[in-house]
């Protein structure tokens, strides 16, 4: 059930995300599929592999990325079309929030320990994300090289 629930829950993020960056109607599906699949390697690595948070927004962020560009030529559309609304199930925001509300409270020494776990896990998922993008770059220009052998 656990896993059914972050499948249905991480595809509606990244669908109505889509929907507010003004994603055309007939990618809706697609967004969301992507941003799941993110959300869904991110959850594989955490919980069930235990990996650090921060690597498994890392390998979150490349599978996503991965699947952002192998979409994009599938689709012919911008690889931004998938990466934007599929990026928001990864992003920690209630972790921002807590680092935001501990400087609030005055609590400096645990508000800069939670900044530096954000910046770290914005880090992680921005790094996979550019992976993606230079893997996607390496296997099309290889197999343009290729194409002009033969």
């Amino acid at each position: 059930m656990f896993w059914i629930l972050n499948l249905i829950f991480s595809y509606l993020a990244a669908l109505f995300f889509g929907v507010i960056f003004d994603v055309p109607k007939r990618l809706y599906h697609t967004t969301g599929i992507v941003g799941a699949c993110g959300w869904i390697v991110y959850t594989i690595f955490y919980d069930t592999l235990e990996f650090h948070t921060i690597y498994s927004n890392f390998f979150g962020g490349l599978a996503l990325g991965l699947l952002s560009h192998v979409m994009a030529r599938y689709k012919k559309e911008p690889v931004i079309l998938f990466m934007v609304p599929g990026i928001i199930p990864l992003v920690p925001g209630g972790l921002a929030f807590d680092a935001t509300k501990n400087l609030i409270l005055i609590q400096f020494s645990k508000a800069i320990n939670t900044m530096l776990e954000v910046t770290l896990i914005a880090g992680a998922i921005a790094l996979g994300l550019l992976f993606a993008d230079q893997i996607s770059k390496l296997i099309i220009t290889g197999t343009k090289r290729t194409i002009r052998k033969i």
